[in-house]
Formats: structure tokens, C-alpha cells, sequence
């Protein structure tokens, strides 16, 4: 990989398609978003036009922070209803309705209890936790102050009635404001419909009526003909933002933690895969550039896990046969992704790879042998032990040493390497730590055991019943946890937890 500068827009515009797939939307709508954007920017003479751009390129980067709630909440199909869901006008009763309407479709009986959750828990928890960790996300990848603050407010609307915190007007950032008509327009178009038409019933309540006032048709009329990757590579906003070259890895991690947030089973795994692939590697002598591709492939190879329903994710039994279908295909969503980018192209031949196995017996290729070189093997090692030491949803996490013999069986029988399974259990017996000296944020350890209790969804009662405390302690523990690190939601403490490794003891 060259050791220049990179154009960060070239970057986070491949990532980008994992951002539509993980809305159900179809590849490159946030592209086209973006475009659009830029242009009504450029009208309304708009001088911060990098916030713009990148505001609404990432729009949907908290979406993956309520997916467990939504398939709790809605149903299995919970997914499916989000591109609906992103067009219904929340205010316009007949299109609120129209979406309840779809709410546990497919689910007999149990509809009637997927139709009152939805119902009685109302939408304020979703928004903030998408708002929240959309904006920390944003924060990590350096974007700036403005972007952070815009994706903080994707759900607000101009009347005041949106979410998080119910801003109006000029209130509201003006790169939120003009994403926002520009998702929408992108969206109708995209499906036969009067877009004029539709923005203009909106203006003033949900969208900004001088935003509105600069659309016409113009804006959207080449969306279809054109190559939408080349032209918003070429619409970024001058000076280009650009990133050394070892800043990929923040950009990998990012998204891992946004991948990884997509179920509390999931929780720190691509981190936890990145972290045993890069000590082995070093364990067994790669160069620079084989270790740095294999750490950022470890981080990311997950990517396409965004395209299946988190409710195939959390299935408790065995995977139905159409099931099996969806999840067989996540490496080669995850490598499709990341080919878009010239510059993630040597990390995507990798990342097709982490379920091949060398006897033939992985997915999607079948690949075995020869055909799987020391990083791809190093990196299916990886990912086998550490989602070996995770809960799942048909069974408890083993201990390292049960991880350790399982891991190993599967080397007896020629579907792992010997090498880089000796390596990546040399590196996790490196990784247990020690007890700290102090925490982030000023965590007692008390605190931390309780963080990740909430991490992965446990109540206030049963964070007490699993600590032997009073359920008002449990809830004291809380309200201080958020207070420390500067959340208000499960999702944005589950990131925080991710980010500063608090979730392994």
C-alpha cells in the first residue's frame, strides 16, 4: 500500500455502502444523498460545504446502534422496515399508521405483542441512541466538531417535534437540514414519485422551507445515468480532506465498532479478531505491510454481517436453511464493499476469506490449501477463537482453555493451520490483562462490571441479581456510569465500552 496520503472521501465512500445495506436501502443511496446535498449546498451558498458532504455521506452511521431493539420491538423483519420507515412523515397520522400496519408482519399471533411494544416504547430511545452514537462515531474518525454535531441531529425536525432533543428552526444544524431534503428527494425519486411535490408538503413542519425553496427536479434528473462513485469523488468540497496512510487503521476500527453494534453478542468481536490477528502475525514474522493489511482486514471483515437481519444473528436454535443462505454470503458482502476502494482492494481479497477453511469445508468459495495464504489463514484462526470466547445466542462463551481445545480439534482434522493457530493462542494468552490502575472516564472497577452488564442489554434488576446489590444500587451505578462518560443510552455505552476495551475482564 502507498505510503502517501489518503483521500479520506475515497475511504468512507466505499464504507458508506455498508451504511445503506445495514438501512435495507439499495447500494449507494447515501452516494447519492451526498451529491445532492453538495448541490443545494452550492445554491444556498452555503460556505461549510465539508460538513455537508460528510454529514450526509455518513447520515445513517448510528443506525446499527438499535437493531436488537428494533427486532425485539417489531419483529424479525424489523429491517425490512426501515426504508419505510426513513420516508414516513411521523406528524402525517395515515403514514404513521401505514407503517404500524407493517409492524410483525409475517409473525401470526405474536403480531398483536410485536404491535404493542412497538406502540408503548414510542421512538424517543431509538432516536437518541442512533443520534449518540452516530456523533461519537463521527468523532472517531476526525470529521470535526460540525459533522459530529449534524449526525447528533439527523432526527430533528424544523417544527421542533423531533429528536433528541426537540430543536426548531435555525436551531438545527444547517448540514442536518439540507441532508435531510436531500434524503428525502433522493428516496422519492428513486421511487417514481413527485418529489417537488412531496418536500413541498413537508416544508415547515418536518423540512427547512428555505432548503426546500432551493430543490427542483434538476438537482436528482442525472441520478440515473451517471457513475454516482465517480461523481462524488469528484464533488468533495476542496481542500481535500486527506489521511496519512496509518490513519486507515482508525478509519478500519470505526467501523468495526460499527458493525460490532449491531447485537450484544457481537460486542468488541472484530476489535478482539484484530487485535489476535496482529500479535500472531507478529508472532510469526509477516512484513509491515502483510501485518497492517491482515490488522485492518481483521477489523473489517465483518463489514457484510450489516446485510442479514440481526434476528438471523440472534436466532437461539439452528439456522433455517434460507437463514444459512444469508450469513454463507456476509464475507462476500464485506469483500464487494470494500473492492469500491483501489486502496481497500488488497484488504477486501482478504476479508472474502475468514470462513474458508483448508479442506474445502468454508464458504462462500470453497477455497482450500494453496489458495489461502498465511494472512487469510491467521485471520479464520482469529475469528474462530474469539467468537469461540463469546456468548451466542445458542450457547454460553467457553472458557479460553475450552476455546483453546475446540480451536484445536479443528486443526486435527485439517480445517485450520497449526502454525497460526499456535500463534493466535500464543497471542491470547499475551492478552489477559491485569487489574488496572484506573479506568477511563474515572470508572471504579465496580463501575466497569456493571458497564458491561448494561453493555449487553442486562436490566437494572438483573444487573443486581448478577452482583448481589440492591436494585437503587444498581441504578445509582448507572446514572453515574452515564454521567461519567457522557451518554445517555445503552448503544452509546456499549461503544464507549468497545472503544476502550472495559468489555474482557
Amino acid at each position: 500500500m502507498a505510503k502517501e496520503e489518503l483521500r479520506l472521501a475515497e475511504l468512507l465512500c466505499a464504507l458508506s455502502v455498508s451504511l445503506d445495506l445495514a438501512m435495507a436501502q439499495t447500494p449507494e443511496k447515501s452516494i447519492r444523498s451526498c451529491l445532492v446535498a453538495t448541490r443545494l449546498a452550492d445554491r444556498l451558498g452555503i460556505t461549510d460545504r465539508h460538513t455537508v458532504y460528510y454529514a450526509t455521506l455518513l447520515r445513517h452511521l448510528g443506525c446499527t446502534a438499535t437493531t436488537h431493539e428494533e427486532a425485539y420491538l417489531m419483529g424479525p423483519r424489523a429491517a425490512e422496515l426501515r426504508p419505510l420507515a426513513e420516508r414516513t412523515d411521523a406528524a402525517n397520522r395515515r403514514e404513521s399508521l401505514a407503517l404500524l400496519r407493517q409492524v410483525g408482519r409475517g409473525t401470526g399471533i405474536r403480531r398483536l405483542r410485536y404491535v404493542a411494544r412497538t406502540v408503548i416504547a414510542g421512538e424517543d430511545d431509538l432516536y437518541r441512541a442512533i443520534c449518540e452514537v452516530g456523533s461519537m462515531l463521527a468523532e472517531g474518525l476526525g470529521l470535526g466538531s460540525g459533522v459530529a454535531e449534524a449526525l447528533y441531529q439527523n432526527l430533528e425536525r424544523w417544527d421542533g417535534t423531533g429528536a433528541p432533543k426537540g430543536l426548531a428552526g435555525t436551531e438545527i444544524h444547517i448540514a442536518t437540514r439540507i441532508g435531510e431534503v436531500a434524503t428525502q428527494a433522493v428516496i422519492f425519486h428513486s421511487l417514481g414519485e413527485p418529489v417537488e411535490q412531496t418536500l413541498r408538503q413537508r416544508r415547515g413542519t418536518w423540512l427547512d422551507p428555505d432548503v426546500v425553496a432551493a430543490y427542483d427536479d434538476d438537482l436528482v434528473a442525472d441520478l440515473a445515468e451517471i457513475d454516482a462513485w465517480e461523481a462524488i469523488i469528484d464533488a468533495e468540497p476542496r481542500p481535500w480532506r486527506r489521511t496519512p496512510e496509518s490513519g486507515l487503521d482508525e478509519v478500519a476500527r470505526t467501523f468495526a465498532y460499527f458493525v460490532d453494534l449491531k447485537s450484544p453478542y457481537l460486542f468488541g468481536h472484530s476489535t478482539g479478531v484484530a487485535t489476535l490477528a496482529d500479535e500472531a502475525a507478529r508472532l510469526l514474522q509477516l512484513d509491515d505491510t502483510e501485518r497492517a493489511t491482515l490488522r485492518r482486514a481483521a477489523l473489517l471483515h465483518d463489514l457484510g454481517r450489516v446485510a442479514v437481519p440481526t434476528a438471523v444473528w440472534e436466532r437461539p436454535g439452528p439456522l433455517r436453511r434460507a437463514d444459512w443462505e444469508q450469513v454463507r454470503l456476509h464475507p462476500y458482502q464485506s469483500e464487494r464493499i470494500l473492492a469500491r476502494s483501489a486502496v481497500l482492494e488488497p484488504i477486501a481479497v482478504l476479508v472474502a476469506l475468514h470462513h474458508e477453511r483448508l479442506d474445502g469445508t468454508g464458504y462462500p468459495r470453497q477455497a482450500k490449501g494453496n489458495e489461502l495464504s498465511t494472512a487469510a489463514r491467521i485471520l479464520a484462526a482469529a475469528d474462530c477463537y474469539q467468537a469461540l470466547t463469546q456468548d451466542r445466542p445458542h450457547r454460553s462463551a467457553h472458557s479460553p482453555e475450552g476455546a483453546a481445545e475446540l480451536i484445536l480439534a479443528q486443526v486435527s482434522v485439517g480445517r485450520l493451520d497449526a502454525d497460526c493457530v499456535k500463534a493466535v493462542l500464543a497471542a491470547a494468552g499475551h492478552q489477559v490483562p491485569g487489574r488496572r490502575m484506573s479506568r477511563p472516564a474515572g470508572l471504579t472497577e465496580r463501575e466497569v462490571e456493571v458497564l458491561r452488564l448494561l453493555a449487553r442489554g442486562s436490566s437494572n434488576v438483573e444487573i443486581a441479581r448478577e452482583l448481589v446489590v440492591s436494585r437503587r444500587t444498581a441504578e445509582h451505578h448507572v446514572q453515574h456510569i452515564y454521567t461519567k462518560i457522557g451518554v445517555s443510552t445503552r448503544a452509546a455505552a456499549a461503544l464507549f465500552a468497545m472503544q476502550h476495551g472495559l468489555l474482557t475482564p
